[in-house]
């Protein structure tokens, strides 16, 4: 699996959305747009008419996080929208493999998110009917929080669980993810790569992207 990056929007210019899109366009593998309600998470960030204008900015694919209440209700219109991957919270869900069916359904890919103290293991009987495994290397809710060293073993843990199942399953890492941090996810096993501020934080935030991808590409196992 070939390393990929997915710069968040939330650490983004909000009042230049298009302009910051452009910044990475042809460089980012997705773009991460982080969708919260202030129910689930303590932040109030952009919704589904933001992503239907960033469909219209940009051509890199959008990587929608839902950090909602209601990720049943709601997931299915974004990737309807023309989400190219919509991931839900294993702890907000209610009909987590009705949704996850859906979202595929639509012609998005499906992921599940797991908070930091959520254990993996409880979820390894629904990798097929996912396609990305996220790992919240930070509290979700605010950009710029330092990376908890205490998830890497849960995403050796989850890698293992992936490669157990044997599908083509991604395991994405979000929170904290810098050149300082990205060489020991991809060493745990993360090929999906969420950077917020350390993309549109930095100078030249295409050359950002291009270092971190260097830097995991050193460093997944062979």
């Amino acid at each position: 699996m070939a390393v990929q990056i997915s710069p968040s929007i939330l650490s983004a210019d909000f009042a230049r959305l298009a302009d910051e899109a452009a910044r990475v366009e042809g460089i980012a593998d997705w773009l991460h747009v982080d969708v919260m309600d202030y129910r689930f998470v303590p932040n109030l960030t952009l919704g589904l008419p933001i992503v239907e204008a960033l469909l219209k900015a940009t051509t890199t694919p959008l990587d929608c996080h839902l950090m909602i209440e209601e990720p049943d209700r709601w997931a299915p219109d974004y990737a309807e929208a023309g989400a190219a991957s919509v991931t839900i919270h294993a702890e907000a869900a209610r009909a987590a493999v009705r949704t996850l069916r859906a979202i595929r359904a639509a012609g998005a890919r499906a992921g599940l998110a797991l908070n930091p103290a959520t254990p993996v293991e409880l979820y390894e009987d629904l990798l097929p009917e996912i396609d990305m495994l996220l790992v919240m290397t930070v509290e979700p809710g605010f950009g710029g929080q330092r990376f908890l060293d205490i998830m890497l073993p849960k995403v050796a843990r989850a890698r293992a669980l992936i490669d157990k199942y044997g599908g083509d399953v991604w395991l994405q890492v979000d929170g904290g993810v810098s050149e300082t941090t990205i060489e020991r996810c991809a060493e745990a096993g993360a090929d999906v790569f969420v950077a917020g501020n350390a993309v549109y934080r930095a100078d030249d935030p295409a050359r950002a992207v291009r270092n971190l991808r260097a830097l995991a590409e050193k460093s997944i196992p062979a």
